[in-house]
């Protein structure tokens, strides 16, 4: 079973949201509105497990705020986060590719609101949208991107760079400075050993980059945690950009 992020059940039931996901934005007006009229917004709650890879999806999720963590699962192994979807992006994109059944482990990250579709009117609506078409096949490529930049992160970049690379992720994600989470749940998304997340995080506290205390980490000096990531964050901005 994997770790939990540690937070009070205040942060678990949020309000709905009054803005929007951006590939949603991306869609024609006429578009737009004919798929959100298929949808529902529903609350992201924290922890929970959105769909297991092999397994049929049963729903498409596009956050408007809040976002989840796709993890890479191995037989006798622990998981491995490859990816994040905030407002960016959306879960469930194989379904652009005709294909039923998830990849990933998802778990929601950071709690907020989606916009949740079923599977078969969302499928209507892809098949007569061909604005839908286009952006969903774009943004398949742009987790294509993101999927190969993990694991070559994985192979070749050490603990500190990649920790914050994900705190980034993290704060571009959550639109704030400070969120809950543990050293567990860190090792547990990067495939360390926690005491090699300790190592990293007092390094990054000591530079004066991030504050931590009682489960609670803040970004102080975004500048200099992006100058102390590796290249991968900066990459797959510049994928996303480039395409969406």
């Amino acid at each position: 079973m994997s770790p939990r992020l540690q937070v009070s059940s205040a942060t678990t039931g949020p309000t709905m949201a009054t803005g929007q996901n951006h590939l949603i934005e991306l869609l024609p007006r006429r578009d737009r509105l004919r798929l959100l009229d298929v949808g529902e917004q529903v609350p992201l709650i924290l922890a929970e497990v959105l769909c297991d890879p092999g397994k049929p999806t049963l729903f498409l999720y596009f956050p408007i705020d809040g976002f989840i963590s796709l993890v890479a699962i191995s037989e006798g192994n622990p998981g491995l986060e490859v990816g994040m979807v905030g407002r960016e992006g959306m879960l469930g994109a194989q379904l652009a590719l005709g294909v039923a059944t998830a990849p990933l482990h998802a778990l929601v990250q950071g709690p907020g609101v989606a916009w949740r579709f079923g599977t078969v009117p969302f499928r209507a609506e892809l098949a007569r949208s061909s604005a839908l078409q286009l952006v969903l096949g774009r943004y398949v490529y742009v987790l294509m991107s993101q999927l190969a930049g993990a694991a070559a992160c994985v192979r070749f970049h050490q603990i500190g760079p990649r920790l914050a690379r994900w705190l980034l992720m993290s704060q571009d994600r959550s639109h704030c400075d400070s969120f809950p989470v543990t050293h567990e749940f860190l090792a547990y998304m990067l495939g360390v050993r926690r005491v090699g997340i300790t190592t990293a995080a007092s390094v990054l506290r000591h530079d004066g980059l991030i504050d931590y205390h009682r489960g609670k980490l803040q970004v102080l000096d975004r500048s200099g945690l992006e100058a102390a990531a590796c290249g991968c964050y900066a990459a797959d901005r510049r994928a996303y950009t480039g395409l969406l």
